[in-house]
């Protein structure tokens, strides 16, 4: 028996956890989990967080649950955010797994809106960097004057207005992993540097000659043509074949159309809750004017319009947001009705061609944009055939008539005085 008058603080509370939470031995501390079991890592495994408006996130991944097994936390939190099950997906998702243990540079190539940040994030969060730092670098939102600073740092007093030492993401991301967005605008002149990181994992700040080195992994992400960019010489091709060690390209929306009604339930779920509204019902109509567009913005358009639809819905109803003039996007055009066939004689013909051509031009014959130079005519030869054909200028909106003839094919057309030449230009 214990009496309590002469036992200290620490030792009543001791008796009471033992009462309360029989677990045994209070020293085998491993056995409570009211003490943390988080990993220790090195100075630099730091965890940061936030993020800032000109174009740069620094954010760490968490190891998830603790609770959970490894396998869970790849399940929820390794592809957290990416909804799917289409074939395209999944050959995606695979490719992820298979290098996310690697410390292997990947490449993220697809369309913009189609979730190259997800997948960054998630081959992260599959590796063993992933309670390391990720920074992520946006290249084409920092001004090109701030670029190098930004990523390796500067020195008081390096130029104008650096005031103190500065860390570059490169180096706050030492042990995890570095993130390139739109690496395709990465300016010519900082390619080099790039890629001295990628060879040597070394460099140096500005205003200073004393070499850093780093372990970082490096993901890099565009929606540009960097073979192209490559043979126009507006993208180094010894920094393209470093970086394209373990290209991954993203399927367009379009391409996995399967996964549009999943994503639709998502989002609708989401912003539903966000705004506190009850979203019950969507409209055949409404999910297939969904599955018929063919999302030039991909995911981040389909996102906004859920959005714009759940704060337009009214009883619980999802309306249509895709006006029927949008339905004709930039990858479907409309195309030209070709020119109905002209009937009749040679002559019928060039004298319609000219005709349409002249009033394409507003009846504007020479110069750079006139009719002459379209018909690839000189504006003499036109101005002859004009008179041959019997073609004036126009007054009062319509072409001068003087009467009207029909030839032997029955194809009627009007025949004109002579054009005055003061009307002719």
């Amino acid at each position: 028996m214990l009496h309590l008058g002469l036992c200290t603080p620490a030792e009543i509370f001791i008796v009471f956890i033992k009462i309360l939470w029989p677990v045994g031995d209070l020293m085998a501390t491993a056995a409570v989990p009211m003490f943390s079991t988080r990993r220790d890592h090195t100075h630099r495994q730091q965890q940061y967080t936030g993020s800032r408006g000109d174009g740069v996130e620094i954010v760490s991944s968490d190891e998830g649950n603790r609770a959970q097994s490894g396998e869970q936390v790849n399940e929820q939190a390794g592809f957290n955010g990416i909804i799917g099950n289409s074939p395209a997906l999944k050959f995606v998702l695979a490719e992820v797994e298979r290098v996310a243990p690697t410390d292997s540079t990947v490449l993220v190539l697809g369309e913009t809106g189609t979730g190259k940040e997800l997948i960054t994030r998630a081959i992260h969060n599959l590796s063993a960097r992933r309670g390391c730092p990720f920074v992520r670098v946006n290249c084409a939102a920092i001004p090109f004057d701030l670029l190098e600073s930004e990523l390796f740092g500067h020195e008081k007093g390096a130029f104008t207005g650096a005031v103190a030492q500065k860390i570059g993401r490169f180096e706050m991301a030492d042990t995890g992993t570095v993130f390139l967005d739109e690496i395709g605008d990465l300016p010519l002149a900082l390619q080099p540097k790039l890629l001295r990181v990628l060879q040597e994992q070394e460099f140096e700040r500005l205003g200073s000659g004393k070499t850093h080195r780093i372990n970082v992994r490096l993901i890099a992400a565009t929606h540009r043509d960097l073979i192209e960019m490559v043979a126009r010489k507006g993208f180094r091709s010894d920094l393209y074949y470093r970086l394209n060690v373990f290209p991954i390209q993203l399927p367009a929306l379009r391409e996995r159309s399967d996964d549009i009604p999943q994503l639709i339930s998502y989002f609708v779920k989401g912003f539903a809750r966000r705004m506190c509204k009850s979203i019950r019902v969507i409209p055949p109509e409404t999910m297939a004017a969904f599955t018929s567009y063919s999302w030039p913005g991909n995911v981040r358009e389909l996102q906004n319009l859920i959005e714009r639809a759940v704060i337009r819905s009214n009883d619980g109803v999802l309306p249509n947001p895709i006006p029927p003039v949008f339905a004709r996007t930039p990858s479907s055009p409309l195309k030209p009705t070709p020119p109905s066939p002209i009937v009749g004689t040679l002559s019928d013909s060039a004298r319609s061609l000219i005709l349409r051509t002249l009033e394409d031009t507003r009846w504007v014959i020479g110069g750079p944009d006139g009719a002459a130079a379209r018909l690839g005519l000189p504006r003499t030869s036109l101005i002859s055939k004009m008179k041959k054909l019997g073609i004036s200028r126009p007054r009062n909106g319509n072409v001068t008539s003087l009467f009207t003839k029909e030839n032997e094919t029955g194809v009627q057309w009007q025949s004109a005085a002579e054009p005055d030449a003061s009307q002719v230009s």
